[in-house]
This record gives C-alpha cells, sequence and structure tokens, in this order.
C-alpha cells in the first residue's frame, strides 16, 4: 500500500444529503459531519481535490448545510445523480478520471448502498480506493458494518478520518501540520 500523498489523492463525498443524514442515528451523524469536515478542511489546506454527488438531490435534498458550506473554497458543485455506483454517471466519472488521482477517499452515505457500489467500481477500474469507516453511515449499524466488510472483499481499504489526515501531513512541524492539528485534538 503506497502513502496517501495530497497530489495524488481525491476526496469523494457520497450522498450527504438533509433527508438520507435525517435517518441515520443522532450520534452516529454527529460523527460523521465532524469527520467529513476535517477531511474537507485538511483537502483545503493541503490542495487535495474533492468532487461531491448527490443521489436524487429532488426527492433526498441538497447536500447538508455544513458540509455544503465548505465546497465553494475547495471550488465544488455537487453532481447530481441516479446511479447508486457513482461511477456509474458520466459526469463523475469522468471528474474521477480528469482529476488525475490515484488514491480515492471515499466518505458518505449509505456504507452498503452507494459506497459500497462506488468503491466496488473504483476498485475495478484500479484505483486505490480508501473508504473513511468514521465518515461513512447507514440506516442501521449492521447495514454499515456490512456495507464496509463489502468494500473491504471488493478491494478496498477501510479507514479512519486520522489516518488520511496524518498519511497526507508526512510529518509534523509544517504550518499544514499546525492548522489541521487543532481540528483533531
Amino acid at each position: 500500500m503506497d502513502r496517501l500523498n495530497p497530489d495524488s489523492s481525491l476526496l469523494l463525498v457520497v450522498d450527504v444529503q438533509d433527508r438520507l443524514l435525517g435517518a441515520m442515528a443522532p450520534d452516529a451523524a454527529t460523527r460523521l459531519l465532524e469527520n467529513v469536515d476535517i477531511l474537507l478542511d485538511a483537502a483545503r489546506v493541503l490542495g487535495v481535490k474533492v468532487i461531491a454527488t448527490e443521489q436524487y438531490p429532488k426527492g433526498l435534498g441538497p447536500t447538508v448545510a455544513p458540509i455544503a458550506a465548505r465546497f465553494p473554497a475547495l471550488g465544488v458543485t455537487p453532481m447530481a445523480k441516479l446511479d447508486f455506483d457513482a461511477m456509474s454517471d458520466p459526469n463523475v466519472a469522468r471528474a474521477v478520471h480528469h482529476s488525475e488521482a490515484r488514491n480515492i477517499i471515499l466518505v458518505g452515505m449509505e456504507a452498503h448502498v452507494c459506497v459500497f457500489q462506488t468503491a466496488r467500481e473504483l476498485a475495478r477500474r484500479g484505483y486505490a480506493t480508501h473508504v473513511v469507516a468514521d465518515a461513512v453511515l447507514s440506516r442501521t449499524e449492521a447495514n454499515r458494518d456490512a456495507g464496509l466488510r463489502l468494500c473491504e472483499h471488493a478491494g478496498a481499504t477501510v479507514t479512519v478520518a486520522e489516518a488520511v489526515v496524518f498519511d497526507w501531513l508526512r510529518r509534523a512541524g509544517s504550518d499544514a501540520f499546525k492548522q489541521i492539528s487543532k481540528r483533531i485534538r
């Protein structure tokens, strides 16, 4: 497994939307929002590319406000999709391809549906796929756990937000480390 370098990474935020998040356990939803926010902040500081999707936004609503508020500084406009596998949407697949990233960091909802199907397709296409366990959710913990196992079985690496951030940082002492480490304490 290679180190996660900011230059070769892409953070893919899958379907962190109002109506989906409202169906999640409140404590788990809070944890997801905190960890996605940390990853977005680290992406901003380190120059990691970010893409976001929204599953049928007409029915499930937009990306939740705290996450959507981060997007302008990152140059992100969420892409609407109908396919559960984000890579089946030609616009998403094109954006991932044009990012020239080798490592895809995957967060969002639901772990056993859109996250799993996207992770499976990313791995099939040869991307080093990293699913952030503390930044993915399903309506039930059993479905989340099954989704993580399915992602791993499909070839993805299951990780956590702090592991991703510190791998991107590589070492302590830099200005980036000082900015980002404050968020993790």
